[in-house]
Protein backbone atom coordinates (compact mmCIF):
# COMPACT_ATOMS: atom_id res chain seq x y z
CA UNK A 1 0.00 0.00 0.00
CA UNK A 2 1.67 3.16 -0.59
CA UNK A 3 2.30 5.71 1.77
CA UNK A 4 1.40 9.03 1.94
CA UNK A 5 3.99 12.17 2.45
CA UNK A 6 5.11 12.13 5.58
CA UNK A 7 6.10 14.95 7.79
CA UNK A 8 9.18 15.97 7.35
CA UNK A 9 8.82 16.22 3.69
CA UNK A 10 5.58 18.32 4.39
CA UNK A 11 7.56 20.61 6.68
CA UNK A 12 10.17 21.41 4.45
CA UNK A 13 7.71 21.89 1.42
CA UNK A 14 5.34 24.02 3.09
CA UNK A 15 7.43 25.84 5.52
CA UNK A 16 5.39 25.32 8.02
CA UNK A 17 5.64 23.99 12.21
CA UNK A 18 4.53 19.89 12.49
CA UNK A 19 0.94 21.30 13.38
CA UNK A 20 0.49 22.40 9.96
CA UNK A 21 2.48 19.59 8.67
CA UNK A 22 -0.30 17.85 9.90
CA UNK A 23 -3.06 19.72 8.52
CA UNK A 24 -1.09 19.03 5.04
CA UNK A 25 -0.78 15.54 5.50
CA UNK A 26 -4.81 15.03 6.31
CA UNK A 27 -5.12 16.95 2.62
CA UNK A 28 -2.82 13.80 1.17
CA UNK A 29 -4.71 11.36 2.90
CA UNK A 30 -7.95 12.43 1.81
CA UNK A 31 -6.56 12.24 -1.59
CA UNK A 32 -5.26 8.83 -1.73
CA UNK A 33 -8.93 7.90 -0.02
CA UNK A 34 -10.48 9.34 -2.84
CA UNK A 35 -8.22 7.70 -5.32
CA UNK A 36 -9.05 4.33 -4.16
CA UNK A 37 -12.77 5.15 -3.92
CA UNK A 38 -12.49 6.13 -7.49
CA UNK A 39 -10.21 3.43 -8.90
CA UNK A 40 -10.73 0.46 -6.32
CA UNK A 41 -6.89 0.85 -4.89
CA UNK A 42 -4.66 3.48 -4.10
CA UNK A 43 -1.51 1.07 -4.55
CA UNK A 44 1.80 2.81 -6.59
CA UNK A 45 0.58 5.80 -5.85
CA UNK A 46 2.80 9.38 -6.15
CA UNK A 47 2.08 12.84 -5.19
CA UNK A 48 2.71 16.37 -6.84
CA UNK A 49 2.22 19.58 -5.79
CA UNK A 50 2.19 23.35 -7.78
CA UNK A 51 1.44 26.43 -6.15
CA UNK A 52 -0.46 29.19 -6.83
CA UNK A 53 0.95 32.84 -7.68
CA UNK A 54 1.09 36.05 -6.82
CA UNK A 55 2.13 38.88 -9.24
CA UNK A 56 3.53 41.63 -7.73
CA UNK A 57 4.39 43.71 -10.71
CA UNK A 58 4.15 43.61 -14.43
CA UNK A 59 0.63 43.81 -15.04
CA UNK A 60 0.00 42.46 -18.27
CA UNK A 61 3.92 42.63 -19.85
CA UNK A 62 4.43 39.01 -20.11
CA UNK A 63 2.27 38.43 -23.28
CA UNK A 64 4.46 41.28 -25.18
CA UNK A 65 8.18 40.10 -23.83
CA UNK A 66 7.88 42.22 -20.91
CA UNK A 67 9.44 41.78 -17.45
CA UNK A 68 7.04 40.73 -13.99
CA UNK A 69 7.62 40.34 -10.47
CA UNK A 70 6.11 36.80 -9.42
CA UNK A 71 5.98 34.94 -6.44
CA UNK A 72 4.78 30.93 -5.57
CA UNK A 73 2.53 31.02 -2.45
CA UNK A 74 1.40 28.77 0.04
CA UNK A 75 -1.45 27.75 -1.61
CA UNK A 76 -1.67 24.74 -4.24
CA UNK A 77 -2.97 22.03 -6.11
CA UNK A 78 -2.13 18.51 -5.65
CA UNK A 79 -2.29 15.41 -7.29
CA UNK A 80 -1.81 11.46 -6.32
CA UNK A 81 -1.31 9.77 -9.77
CA UNK A 82 -0.41 6.46 -11.04
CA UNK A 83 -0.18 4.73 -14.77
CA UNK A 84 -2.91 2.92 -16.15
CA UNK A 85 -0.86 1.30 -18.65
CA UNK A 86 -3.59 2.29 -21.21
CA UNK A 87 -3.66 5.20 -23.80
CA UNK A 88 -5.66 7.22 -22.24
CA UNK A 89 -6.12 9.70 -19.57
CA UNK A 90 -8.99 8.82 -16.09
CA UNK A 91 -8.79 12.52 -13.58
CA UNK A 92 -11.26 13.36 -11.07
CA UNK A 93 -10.80 16.57 -9.60
CA UNK A 94 -12.51 18.39 -6.57
CA UNK A 95 -15.92 19.95 -7.02
CA UNK A 96 -16.78 18.31 -9.96
CA UNK A 97 -19.14 15.21 -10.10
CA UNK A 98 -17.62 13.74 -13.51
CA UNK A 99 -14.26 11.92 -14.49
CA UNK A 100 -12.59 13.81 -17.45
CA UNK A 101 -11.11 11.06 -19.69
CA UNK A 102 -8.89 12.20 -22.37
CA UNK A 103 -7.96 9.72 -25.59
CA UNK A 104 -4.05 10.09 -25.76
CA UNK A 105 -4.53 8.47 -29.43
CA UNK A 106 -5.86 12.22 -30.56
CA UNK A 107 -3.81 14.72 -29.59
CA UNK A 108 -4.88 17.84 -31.42
CA UNK A 109 -7.13 20.26 -30.38
CA UNK A 110 -11.02 19.11 -30.17
CA UNK A 111 -13.43 21.43 -31.77
CA UNK A 112 -15.93 22.22 -29.43
CA UNK A 113 -13.34 21.23 -26.28
CA UNK A 114 -12.55 24.55 -25.71
CA UNK A 115 -12.39 26.08 -22.69
CA UNK A 116 -12.68 22.58 -20.71
CA UNK A 117 -10.95 20.81 -18.02
CA UNK A 118 -10.17 18.17 -20.99
CA UNK A 119 -8.49 20.91 -23.19
CA UNK A 120 -6.33 21.16 -20.67
CA UNK A 121 -4.93 17.95 -19.93
CA UNK A 122 -5.02 16.88 -23.83
CA UNK A 123 -3.00 20.26 -24.33
CA UNK A 124 -0.30 19.59 -21.16
CA UNK A 125 0.19 15.71 -23.29
CA UNK A 126 0.76 17.00 -26.38
CA UNK A 127 3.19 20.00 -25.34
CA UNK A 128 5.10 17.57 -23.13
CA UNK A 129 5.49 15.23 -26.18
CA UNK A 130 6.66 17.46 -28.38
CA UNK A 131 9.41 18.53 -25.37
CA UNK A 132 10.79 14.94 -25.81
CA UNK A 133 8.31 12.77 -23.05
CA UNK A 134 5.60 11.09 -24.03
CA UNK A 135 2.81 10.37 -22.21
CA UNK A 136 0.98 7.21 -21.43
CA UNK A 137 -2.42 7.10 -19.71
CA UNK A 138 -2.76 7.35 -16.10
CA UNK A 139 -5.18 7.60 -13.63
CA UNK A 140 -5.30 10.86 -11.26
CA UNK A 141 -7.39 12.61 -8.28
CA UNK A 142 -6.80 16.20 -7.72
CA UNK A 143 -7.71 18.88 -5.11
CA UNK A 144 -7.00 22.07 -4.60
CA UNK A 145 -6.67 25.26 -2.27
CA UNK A 146 -6.22 27.48 -5.01
CA UNK A 147 -9.96 28.92 -5.78
CA UNK A 148 -10.96 29.25 -9.40
CA UNK A 149 -11.82 32.45 -10.03
CA UNK A 150 -9.47 33.86 -7.02
CA UNK A 151 -7.14 35.67 -8.99
CA UNK A 152 -4.52 33.24 -7.85
CA UNK A 153 -3.68 31.28 -10.84
CA UNK A 154 -5.58 28.41 -10.09
CA UNK A 155 -5.64 27.07 -14.14
CA UNK A 156 -1.38 27.51 -14.00
CA UNK A 157 -1.21 25.87 -10.97
CA UNK A 158 -3.48 22.54 -12.54
CA UNK A 159 -1.72 23.00 -16.17
CA UNK A 160 1.51 23.26 -14.44
CA UNK A 161 0.81 19.89 -11.76
CA UNK A 162 -0.31 18.32 -14.90
CA UNK A 163 3.08 19.27 -16.64
CA UNK A 164 5.06 17.57 -13.59
CA UNK A 165 2.87 14.53 -13.12
CA UNK A 166 3.71 13.47 -16.93
CA UNK A 167 7.47 14.71 -16.14
CA UNK A 168 7.54 12.43 -13.25
CA UNK A 169 5.87 9.46 -14.23
CA UNK A 170 6.92 9.09 -17.81
CA UNK A 171 10.37 11.22 -18.09
CA UNK A 172 12.89 11.73 -16.07
CA UNK A 173 10.96 14.32 -13.65
CA UNK A 174 14.10 16.74 -14.18
CA UNK A 175 12.63 18.54 -17.13
CA UNK A 176 13.79 22.19 -16.71
CA UNK A 177 10.33 24.78 -15.01
CA UNK A 178 10.47 27.03 -17.66
CA UNK A 179 9.63 24.33 -20.06
CA UNK A 180 7.20 22.90 -18.24
CA UNK A 181 5.55 26.56 -17.89
CA UNK A 182 5.89 26.63 -21.59
CA UNK A 183 3.82 23.14 -22.00
CA UNK A 184 1.21 24.69 -19.30
CA UNK A 185 1.00 27.87 -21.24
CA UNK A 186 0.67 26.12 -25.63
CA UNK A 187 -2.56 24.22 -23.54
CA UNK A 188 -3.82 27.53 -21.96
CA UNK A 189 -3.44 29.68 -25.46
CA UNK A 190 -3.84 26.32 -28.11
CA UNK A 191 -6.30 24.01 -26.41
CA UNK A 192 -8.40 25.62 -23.94
CA UNK A 193 -8.25 28.96 -25.95
CA UNK A 194 -7.42 31.84 -23.49
CA UNK A 195 -4.70 33.58 -25.10
CA UNK A 196 -2.43 34.26 -21.58
CA UNK A 197 1.33 34.90 -21.07
CA UNK A 198 3.93 33.05 -19.58
CA UNK A 199 3.88 34.40 -16.15
CA UNK A 200 1.65 32.40 -14.10
CA UNK A 201 2.72 29.40 -15.05
CA UNK A 202 6.31 30.61 -14.86
CA UNK A 203 5.72 31.46 -11.63
CA UNK A 204 3.78 28.40 -9.97
CA UNK A 205 6.58 26.09 -11.92
CA UNK A 206 9.87 27.36 -10.88
CA UNK A 207 9.01 29.06 -6.96
CA UNK A 208 10.02 31.54 -4.95
CA UNK A 209 9.88 35.36 -5.67
CA UNK A 210 11.20 36.12 -8.61
CA UNK A 211 12.11 38.83 -11.14
CA UNK A 212 11.36 37.27 -15.08
CA UNK A 213 12.73 38.67 -18.34
CA UNK A 214 10.13 37.18 -21.22
CA UNK A 215 12.54 39.46 -23.58
CA UNK A 216 15.39 37.23 -24.60
CA UNK A 217 15.40 34.60 -26.49
CA UNK A 218 15.62 32.73 -23.36
CA UNK A 219 13.16 33.44 -20.78
CA UNK A 220 15.56 34.88 -17.76
CA UNK A 221 14.84 33.80 -14.07
CA UNK A 222 16.08 36.03 -11.10
CA UNK A 223 15.53 34.70 -7.69
CA UNK A 224 14.83 37.55 -4.89
CA UNK A 225 15.95 36.94 -1.70
CA UNK A 226 13.35 39.12 0.25
CA UNK A 227 11.68 38.61 3.62
CA UNK A 228 8.46 41.17 3.80
CA UNK A 229 8.01 40.13 7.28
CA UNK A 230 11.30 41.09 8.05
CA UNK A 231 10.97 44.55 6.77
CA UNK A 232 7.37 44.54 8.74
CA UNK A 233 5.31 44.12 6.15
CA UNK A 234 2.67 41.27 4.52
CA UNK A 235 1.50 40.69 1.23
CA UNK A 236 -2.63 40.68 1.65
CA UNK A 237 -5.19 40.05 -1.31
CA UNK A 238 -8.31 40.50 -1.43
CA UNK A 239 -11.38 38.38 -2.94
CA UNK A 240 -13.86 41.04 -4.19
CA UNK A 241 -16.81 38.15 -5.48
CA UNK A 242 -16.11 39.25 -8.73
CA UNK A 243 -16.52 36.20 -11.49
CA UNK A 244 -13.70 35.92 -14.41
CA UNK A 245 -16.54 34.05 -16.16
CA UNK A 246 -17.26 35.42 -19.66
CA UNK A 247 -14.27 37.74 -19.48
CA UNK A 248 -11.99 36.07 -22.37
CA UNK A 249 -12.78 38.70 -24.62
CA UNK A 250 -11.31 41.43 -22.25
CA UNK A 251 -8.05 39.88 -21.61
CA UNK A 252 -7.65 38.88 -25.17
CA UNK A 253 -8.26 42.50 -26.36
CA UNK A 254 -5.19 43.15 -24.32
CA UNK A 255 -2.71 41.80 -25.95
CA UNK A 256 -4.76 42.32 -29.15
CA UNK A 257 -4.38 46.26 -28.07
CA UNK A 258 -0.94 46.07 -27.71
CA UNK A 259 0.04 44.11 -30.99
CA UNK A 260 -1.82 47.02 -32.81
CA UNK A 261 0.76 49.82 -31.67
CA UNK A 262 3.86 47.34 -32.25
CA UNK A 263 2.22 46.28 -35.38
CA UNK A 264 2.44 50.43 -36.78
CA UNK A 265 6.33 49.96 -36.38
CA UNK A 266 6.60 46.67 -37.99
CA UNK A 267 7.27 44.63 -34.68
CA UNK A 268 5.33 41.57 -33.51
CA UNK A 269 5.14 42.95 -29.71
CA UNK A 270 5.64 46.05 -27.69
CA UNK A 271 9.10 44.75 -26.19
CA UNK A 272 10.27 45.65 -29.61
CA UNK A 273 9.54 48.91 -30.02
CA UNK A 274 11.32 51.63 -28.84
CA UNK A 275 9.53 53.92 -26.36
CA UNK A 276 10.69 56.65 -27.86
CA UNK A 277 9.47 56.08 -31.49
CA UNK A 278 6.23 55.60 -29.77
CA UNK A 279 6.27 58.95 -27.80
CA UNK A 280 7.03 60.93 -31.35
CA UNK A 281 4.86 58.78 -33.87
CA UNK A 282 1.93 59.42 -31.15
CA UNK A 283 -0.75 61.08 -33.76
CA UNK A 284 -0.22 58.48 -36.37
CA UNK A 285 -0.48 55.10 -33.60
CA UNK A 286 -3.59 56.83 -32.16
CA UNK A 287 -4.59 57.27 -35.85
CA UNK A 288 -4.06 53.72 -36.90
CA UNK A 289 -4.53 51.72 -34.05
CA UNK A 290 -7.19 54.40 -31.36
CA UNK A 291 -7.11 55.98 -28.72
CA UNK A 292 -7.36 52.68 -26.37
CA UNK A 293 -4.44 50.99 -27.85
CA UNK A 294 -2.13 54.11 -27.05
CA UNK A 295 -3.22 54.04 -22.94
CA UNK A 296 -2.24 50.19 -23.08
CA UNK A 297 1.24 50.69 -24.80
CA UNK A 298 1.50 53.75 -22.42
CA UNK A 299 1.40 51.36 -19.44
CA UNK A 300 3.48 48.38 -20.92
CA UNK A 301 6.54 51.03 -21.42
CA UNK A 302 5.84 52.19 -18.22
CA UNK A 303 5.30 49.37 -16.44
CA UNK A 304 8.17 47.60 -17.98
CA UNK A 305 10.12 49.71 -16.43
CA UNK A 306 8.78 50.06 -13.61
CA UNK A 307 9.67 46.45 -12.84
CA UNK A 308 13.12 47.10 -13.11
CA UNK A 309 13.25 49.97 -10.42
CA UNK A 310 10.99 47.83 -8.28
CA UNK A 311 13.19 44.71 -8.37
CA UNK A 312 16.26 47.03 -7.77
CA UNK A 313 14.27 49.09 -4.75
CA UNK A 314 13.36 45.19 -3.09
CA UNK A 315 17.32 43.81 -3.61
CA UNK A 316 18.05 47.46 -2.41
CA UNK A 317 15.91 46.88 1.02
CA UNK A 318 14.47 50.23 0.08
CA UNK A 319 10.97 49.46 1.06
CA UNK A 320 9.78 53.06 0.43
CA UNK A 321 10.53 52.92 -3.25
CA UNK A 322 8.73 49.57 -3.44
CA UNK A 323 5.76 50.39 -2.04
CA UNK A 324 5.47 53.71 -4.06
CA UNK A 325 6.27 52.53 -7.68
CA UNK A 326 3.56 49.12 -6.40
CA UNK A 327 1.20 52.14 -6.21
CA UNK A 328 1.62 53.72 -9.68
CA UNK A 329 1.87 49.96 -11.38
CA UNK A 330 -1.88 50.18 -10.33
CA UNK A 331 -2.99 53.39 -11.05
CA UNK A 332 -1.48 53.02 -14.41
CA UNK A 333 -3.32 49.54 -14.66
CA UNK A 334 -6.46 51.57 -13.70
CA UNK A 335 -5.58 54.60 -16.07
CA UNK A 336 -4.18 53.58 -18.86
CA UNK A 337 -4.09 49.30 -18.87
CA UNK A 338 -8.14 49.94 -18.23
CA UNK A 339 -8.48 46.40 -16.69
CA UNK A 340 -10.25 47.24 -13.60
CA UNK A 341 -13.75 47.11 -14.50
CA UNK A 342 -15.61 45.39 -17.66
CA UNK A 343 -17.73 46.64 -19.94
CA UNK A 344 -21.15 46.53 -18.35
CA UNK A 345 -19.25 45.09 -15.12
CA UNK A 346 -19.80 45.74 -11.50
CA UNK A 347 -16.92 48.14 -9.92
CA UNK A 348 -15.63 45.52 -6.81
CA UNK A 349 -12.28 45.94 -8.20
CA UNK A 350 -12.83 49.49 -7.63
CA UNK A 351 -14.20 49.61 -4.79
CA UNK A 352 -11.35 47.44 -3.04
CA UNK A 353 -8.93 49.48 -4.31
CA UNK A 354 -10.55 53.03 -2.68
CA UNK A 355 -10.76 50.92 0.42
CA UNK A 356 -7.25 50.48 0.05
CA UNK A 357 -6.06 53.69 0.18
CA UNK A 358 -8.32 55.23 2.32
CA UNK A 359 -6.48 52.56 4.52
CA UNK A 360 -3.16 52.01 3.29
CA UNK A 361 -2.48 55.72 1.89
CA UNK A 362 1.31 56.30 2.84
CA UNK A 363 1.81 53.29 5.11
CA UNK A 364 1.68 51.04 2.41
CA UNK A 365 0.59 50.22 -0.70
CA UNK A 366 -2.31 48.53 -3.43
CA UNK A 367 -2.66 47.23 -6.46
CA UNK A 368 -4.43 45.39 -9.44
CA UNK A 369 -3.66 41.96 -8.61
CA UNK A 370 -3.30 39.49 -12.24
CA UNK A 371 -5.83 39.81 -14.71
CA UNK A 372 -8.16 42.40 -13.66
CA UNK A 373 -11.94 43.07 -14.77
CA UNK A 374 -12.28 41.06 -11.63
CA UNK A 375 -11.43 38.89 -8.46
CA UNK A 376 -8.45 40.63 -6.77
CA UNK A 377 -6.68 43.56 -5.24
CA UNK A 378 -3.18 43.00 -4.00
CA UNK A 379 -1.88 45.00 -0.63
CA UNK A 380 1.18 45.19 0.96
CA UNK A 381 -0.03 46.03 4.31
CA UNK A 382 2.31 46.82 7.46
CA UNK A 383 2.10 44.02 9.45
CA UNK A 384 0.88 45.71 12.76
CA UNK A 385 -2.07 47.59 10.63
CA UNK A 386 -2.81 44.08 8.91
CA UNK A 387 -5.60 42.72 11.61
CA UNK A 388 -7.30 46.48 10.69
CA UNK A 389 -7.19 45.95 7.16
CA UNK A 390 -8.52 42.60 6.95
CA UNK A 391 -11.26 43.80 9.59
CA UNK A 392 -11.91 46.93 7.21
CA UNK A 393 -12.03 44.97 4.28
CA UNK A 394 -13.68 41.69 5.38
CA UNK A 395 -16.84 44.30 6.25
CA UNK A 396 -17.26 44.80 2.98
CA UNK A 397 -16.26 41.75 0.87
CA UNK A 398 -17.16 39.30 3.68
CA UNK A 399 -15.73 37.11 6.43
CA UNK A 400 -12.83 35.55 4.48
CA UNK A 401 -12.20 37.53 1.47
CA UNK A 402 -9.05 38.79 2.59
CA UNK A 403 -6.11 36.40 2.82
CA UNK A 404 -2.21 36.95 3.73
CA UNK A 405 -0.32 35.39 1.71
CA UNK A 406 3.07 33.40 2.27
CA UNK A 407 5.91 33.24 -0.19
CA UNK A 408 6.54 29.64 -0.79
CA UNK A 409 10.64 28.58 -2.25
CA UNK A 410 9.81 25.84 -3.79
CA UNK A 411 8.16 25.61 -7.53
CA UNK A 412 6.10 22.43 -8.72
CA UNK A 413 7.15 19.02 -7.02
CA UNK A 414 6.88 15.61 -6.62
CA UNK A 415 6.52 15.32 -2.86
CA UNK A 416 8.23 11.78 -1.56
CA UNK A 417 5.41 9.26 -0.16
CA UNK A 418 6.72 8.38 3.55
CA UNK A 419 8.35 5.25 5.01
CA UNK A 420 5.79 2.76 5.80
CA UNK A 421 6.20 2.53 9.25
CA UNK A 422 5.51 5.46 9.99
CA UNK A 423 2.22 6.36 7.83
CA UNK A 424 0.67 2.73 8.04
Amino acid sequence: MTCIPGLPALQALYQTDEQGAKIQQARYQALKDRFAEKFGDASGLRYFSAPGRTELAGNHTDHNHGCVLAAAIDLDSICAARPNHSNCVRLWSQGYDACFQVDLNQLEPVPGETGTTCALIRGVCAAMRSRGVTPGGFDAVCSSQVAVGSGLSSSAAFEVMLATVVDGLFGAGDMPPILRAQAAQEAENRYFGKPSGLMDQAASAVGALVGIDFGAEQVMVSPLHVDFSAQGYVLAVTFTGGSHDDLTECYAAIPADMRKVAAFFGAETLRQVNPAAFENALAQVRAQAGDRAVLRAMHFFEENQRVVQMQRALEAGDMQTYLDLTVESGRSSFMQLQNVQAPGGDCKLALALALSRRLLEHTGAWRVHGGGFAGTILAVVPANAAKTYREKMEAVFGTGSVRVLQVRTAGAVEVPAGKKETQE
